[in-house]
C-alpha cells in the first residue's frame, strides 16, 4: 500500500454534570450565588444556541493517514458531504500509522482508519475496539516480486526482503502456501517496503514483497516481475475502528458518518475528477495521480460492506481476511494468544442502515 513511512487513556466524552448534595436550607448568600450561577449556565446555553437552535453535536475525532484508499473521507470532507448530515468531524490526519495507532489507543481518536492487521493488533490490546466497516481491498496494489520465478516452489532456499509487518507477512504466507512452503524454507530479508524494492531493482535480493508506486519500477530495474498481487483477493484490507462505548452511545452519528462517506465512495468509483482533484489536495499529488492509484484499491460502499464485507456466505468477506490475519498475528507471535474472529467486528452500525 502507498505509505509514506508507514503502512495514557485520554477520555474525549466529557461529562459536566455532577451528583451533587443540596442541603434543606439555604443561607441569602448561597441562595444569591446559585442564582448568579443559574443565569450564567442560561447565558452560556443561549451563546451555544443561536436562534433557539440545536448545539453543534459535539466533535467526532476521525483519524486518517496517507493511504489512497482512505480519499473517501477526504472527498466528504471536502465536499462538506459531513456537514450537509449535521455531523461535526474532527479530521486528523497521520503521515504514520505507528503516530495513528498511538493516538487512538490513548483515547485522542473516536474512529481510525487503518489496516486489518493494525486493527487486530489494536484489538488484541484493547478488547472494547471493534471493526465497523470495511473501506477498501488491495486490488493489485501489493506485490511479491521475483526474478526467475515460475512457480512458488521456485522461491524455496531464495532470499526474500519484506518488512517484518503483519500485512506483508500475510502476503508472502499466502503465496508460499501455494507451494507447502513456509518463511522457513527461504531466507527472509527485513527491509521497509521502498528499500526492498530497491534492493530488488539492485538485484541484492531474490524476491521482494512491496507495493505501489515501487513495485512496478523495481520490477523492470531488477530484470523481473510481479510474481503474486493482492489483485482480485481479500488478503490485504484496510478497515475504520472504533469503540463499543462510541458504537452505542453514538449510533446516529456514526450512521450520518457513513451516508457521507457512501456518497464520497460513489463519487470515487464513478471517476469523478474534482473527487480525485480533494483527495490529491490531502495527499499532495495530482488527482490523476490519486485516479492512477486507486486503480490498485477496491472500494467498498455501504451496500457493498452489506452484500460482501459482512456477509459470512461470501468467500471473498471481511470475514475471510480476519481469520488469516488473526491467524497470522498469532503464529508470528504478535499476539499472544488465538483470537475468536466474531469478537473483532461489529457490523451493527452499516446493517441498521438503509
Amino acid at each position: 500500500m502507498l505509505y509514506a513511512a508507514i503502512r495514557s487513556p485520554f477520555n474525549l466524552t466529557h461529562s459536566f454534570l455532577k451528583n451533587t448534595s443540596v442541603m434543606p436550607k439555604f443561607s441569602a448568600i448561597v441562595r444569591s450565588l446559585s442564582l448568579a450561577f443559574a443565569s450564567l449556565l442560561l447565558v452560556v446555553a443561549c451563546a451555544q444556541q443561536p436562534n433557539g437552535t440545536a448545539p453543534q453535536s459535539q466533535p467526532l475525532v476521525s483519524a486518517t493517514n496517507n493511504w489512497v484508499g482512505y480519499s473517501s473521507h477526504h472527498v466528504a470532507v471536502g465536499k462538506n458531504f459531513f456537514k450537509d448530515e449535521k455531523l461535526n468531524v474532527q479530521d486528523l490526519f497521520f503521515q504514520s500509522n505507528t503516530e495513528q495507532i498511538t493516538a487512538f489507543l490513548a483515547g485522542k481518536v473516536d474512529i481510525a482508519w487503518l489496516t486489518s492487521g493494525d486493527a487486530v493488533q489494536i484489538m488484541a490490546k484493547d478488547p472494547t475496539v471493534k471493526i465497523i466497516y470495511l473501506v477498501d481491498y488491495s486490488n493489485g496494489a501489493d506485490g511479491i516480486l521475483g526474478r526467475d520465478i515460475k512457480s512458488p516452489q521456485d522461491a524455496k532456499g531464495k532470499t526474500i526482503a519484506r518488512e517484518d509487518i503483519l500485512f506483508e507477512k500475510i502476503l508472502l504466507a499466502a503465496y508460499l502456501k501455494k507451494a507447502g512452503l513456509t518463511e522457513k524454507d527461504v531466507i527472509i530479508k527485513d527491509l521497509a517496503a521502498a528499500d526492498a524494492a530497491a534492493a530488488f531493482g539492485a538485484k541484492r535480493v531474490d524476491m521482494a514483497v512491496s507495493y505501489e508506486p515501487y513495485l512496478t519500477k523495481a520490477a523492470k530495474q531488477g530484470g523481473g516481475e510481479v510474481v503474486f498481487s493482492t489483485k482480485d483477493t481479500n488478503l490485504i484490507a484496510d478497515v475504520v475502528i472504533a469503540r463499543d462505548t462510541l458504537i452505542q452511545a453514538r449510533k446516529t452519528d456514526l450512521q450520518a458518518y457513513f451516508r457521507a462517506v457512501d456518497k464520497a465512495v460513489k463519487l470515487l468509483n464513478a471517476n469523478d475528477p474534482e473527487a480525485f482533484k480533494i483527495s490529491g489536495a490531502k495527499l499532495g499529488v495530482t488527482g490523476e495521480e490519486v485516479k492512477e492509484q486507486l486503480q490498485g484499491a477496491k472500494l467498498f460502499d455501504l451496500e457493498s460492506n452489506k452484500s460482501v464485507g459482512f456477509n459470512k456466505a461470501d468467500s471473498n468477506s471481511l470475514i475471510g481476511n480476519l481469520e488469516l490475519t488473526a491467524k497470522g498475528a498469532y503464529e508470528s507471535k504478535i499476539v499472544s494468544q488465538p483470537l475468536k474472529v466474531e469478537s473483532l467486528y461489529d457490523d451493527s452500525i452499516v446493517k441498521s442502515m438503509n
